[in-house]
């Protein structure tokens, strides 16, 4: 078993807590994790992007190569386009269809969906709207990685007791919050 995950967004996203809950899955699971995250700006709104490579063998390198990518998880569609090329040719895109227009020359966001639509195996999932509805503001991360979970081949049972060791230090109502986002994102997916 091997899974090579990309993980991107914009700072303040919660990108580092899907990897942290992806990772804490994999563990309980008794896989081998390798991770490695790139912070743009040490601000919110800067680029924060994260491999994650899970394995049931010993991993050398905790980068993922152009083309090695089995799925990438981006919180906002440029940011999935921005590491298409590193998606294996079977490799799936989850990512959220709201935009995070935070630079000037952000591209054309119908050129943007345009080309996420010609991929094979692309889930786009408006999870703003769908934390606003039900909400859950700040856990549209949680949306997007429930979205995720058939793509990552991982038990839902272990993503969703990461959330509940993830988050227990914050209260109940914080872990099923997370919890309930999980399953919004698996149910509506597409």
């Amino acid at each position: 078993m091997k899974t090579d995950i990309i993980l991107a967004g914009v700072g303040g996203q919660g990108i580092l807590s899907i990897a942290t809950i992806i990772g804490q899955a994999a563990l309980d699971q008794g896989l081998y994790i390798k991770q490695a995250e790139v912070h743009g700006m040490s601000q919110r709104g800067g680029d924060v992007q994260s491999n994650l490579r899970i394995s049931s063998d010993p991993i050398f390198s905790d980068l993922i190569p152009l083309g090695g990518a089995d799925v990438i998880i981006a919180m906002e569609p440029m940011e999935a386009l921005r590491y298409q090329p590193y998606l294996s040719k079977e490799g799936w895109v989850i990512t959220a269809t709201s935009p995070f227009v935070n630079i000037p020359n952000y591209p054309d966001v119908e050129a943007v969906n345009a080309s996420l639509a010609k991929l094979p195996k692309v889930v786009r999932i408006d999870i703003e709207a769908l934390a606003k509805a039900n909400k859950m503001p700040k856990a549209a991360n949680m949306i997007l990685l429930g979205a995720a979970a058939d793509a990552l081949g991982m038990d839902f049972d272990l993503l969703k007791a990461a959330v509940r060791t993830v988050f227990a230090a914050k209260g109940d109502a914080i872990v099923e919050m997370n919890l309930r986002a999980l399953e919004i994102g698996r149910e509506n997916k597409g």
